[in-house]
């Protein structure tokens, strides 16, 4: 557990935000101890600020302190972006959840980090706009996580990530400082400072407001299924899709074993011992829908191994397609009680090779990896299923997701496409990038925080890390890197 906070911090703390909105007892804290990533540590407190003014003067006081800050929002994330590993004052967003403008006019609106992915493009919807990012998580992952870590989705293959979406952020700076990066306009000259915080999970600043950018609902969504013998199949048919320059709105492939536990969970009429199934979606001008999904499904039929097509007639159909494959996770723990979710992007043209690959490693580890993917622009989402009370799983499992993630940089891809580095890929960040790239980041992350304890331990590795390509000869991640910190508090 964390050492006490003095009585004179945990005072200025409720002059600030309210006594209520002050948690510091061992029972509360522990509910912030984690996300979605395996790995745990506790805040010293937590605080539930209600504006940005608020938000300022508790970065002040963590300074004068020597506290690290690290901002959470729904904890979906699964990298261990919002692990306080280093203690200090976690910012808990639940309380800036606001929708604060919407400007119809300029497809745009000003919310607050802690308001829901979802929520957004519902409370948008009668005016006929939508968010596009749409991570599986958007129920419950925030806006402002997912500006952190730069979330992808399905139907981020046509429309481009969180930072295609994103105007302006409001920040406040390492000194306790106020000041807006972007707005609502489209594009602003100068440096791309709204670039460089989209990603930089957390470590640059914390985001108080941001300006998102809308888009027109289409007309017309044509939703349909392709069914495969294999995945080697349904890869195929992908290369062949991209291929031919066509770019639906989303394109997913769920595995064998994944449609199984997809079928057992949400019986959306996936057959029996099926290969592969491919998701898509294409969206636009009825005309142009009409034409492209009769192209993407002929292309699908023509692939190897393909066993057919099958369209949602109906909205609810659709609706309910979409509720199963964003729900995978939950369905496959009828597979296994413990997962692993890896995260690895490959070239297109690559996809056939490395998903051989990936079920190779399983294989050699001798662990159930399952996949579903953000197939159309190569994210792939390998899934180790395990049990964690099998003496002697753990090893296997981080040495499979070691190779995985190996197999993906050898293909020419990199190590994450959408879930971030956290604490998680900090020993991969070396097979990427040379010593000097890695330098230049850094001195990045200094120009906006040289104190380092903006979310410290997130995204650059230890020396120790830097200076092997063998994840397995790292230190552990109980190491810290910012000055000033103490790496005893990493509990």
């Amino acid at each position: 557990m964390p050492k006490p906070l003095s009585p004179g911090v945990l005072r200025e703390l409720w002059a600030i935000v309210g006594r209520d909105a002050v948690l510091d007892q061992p029972e509360d804290l522990l509910v912030y101890e984690y996300d979605a990533y395996l790995d745990r540590a506790v805040p010293d407190v937590v605080v539930q600020p209600v504006n940005a003014e608020q938000i300022v003067r508790v970065v002040r006081l963590a300074a004068s302190e020597g506290l690290a800050v690290t901002p959470r929002g729904g904890a979906t994330g699964l990298s261990g972006g919002v692990v306080p590993i280093f203690g200090g004052i976690m910012v808990d967003f639940a309380r800036m959840h606001h929708i604060l403008e919407v400007d119809v006019a300029n497809r745009a609106a000003l919310v607050e980090p802690g308001l829901f992915n979802l929520d957004l493009s519902t409370a948008v919807a009668p005016l006929g706009l939508y968010y596009a990012p749409d991570p599986s998580s958007q129920k419950a992952s925030t806006i402002g996580g997912n500006i952190a870590e730069n979330a992808g989705g399905p139907h981020c293959l046509a429309s481009g990530m969180t930072t295609n979406h994103i105007r302006g952020v409001e920040l406040v700076t390492r000194d306790g400082e106020l000041v807006q990066v972007g707005g609502q306009a489209a594009d602003a000259p100068g440096y791309d400072l709204v670039g460089l915080v989209v990603g930089s999970e957390g470590t640059f600043g914390i985001v108080t407001k941001a300006w998102v950018r809308l888009l027109p609902i289409p007309p017309r969504t044509v939703t349909f299924l392709a069914l495969f013998q294999t995945v080697d199949a349904a890869g195929a048919a992908v290369s062949s899709i991209i291929g031919q320059g066509i770019v639906p709105s989303a394109l997913e492939l769920i595995d064998g074993p994944s449609a199984a536990a997809l079928e057992r969970a949400f019986k959306v009429g996936y057959p029996p011992e099926i290969g592969a199934v491919l998701l898509i979606d294409v969206a636009g001008l009825a005309e142009a829908v009409a034409e492209e999904a009769a192209l993407v499904g002929k292309l699908c039929e023509a692939a190897p191994g393909a066993l057919g097509l099958r369209y949602a007639a109906t909205a609810a159909e659709r609706e309910g397609l979409w509720k199963a494959r964003k729900g995978a996770l939950a369905a496959l723990a009828l597979i296994a009680p413990n997962y692993y979710l890896c995260d690895g992007v490959v070239p297109r043209s690559k996809l056939a090779q490395v998903l051989r690959r990936v079920a190779a490693i399983g294989a050699e580890w001798e662990v159930l990896v399952t996949c579903v993917a953000h197939v159309g622009d190569g994210n792939l989402h390998p899934l180790i299923a395990f049990d964690v009370n099998e003496p002697g799983i753990l090893p296997r499992v981080e040495g499979a997701h070691d190779e995985i993630i190996r197999a993906c940089v050898d293909a020419g891809g990199t190590i994450t496409g959408e879930h971030g580095v956290g604490i998680e890929k900090r020993k991969y960040m070396p097979w990427i990038f040379a010593p000097a790239d890695l330098d230049r980041m850094a001195r990045v992350r200094a120009a906006f925080d040289p104190s380092g304890r903006f979310n410290p331990g997130k995204v650059l590795p230890t020396e120790a890390e830097a200076g092997t390509t063998d994840p397995s000869e790292s230190v552990p991640l109980r190491v810290g890197v910012s000055a000033g910190l103490d790496p005893e508090r990493w509990v």
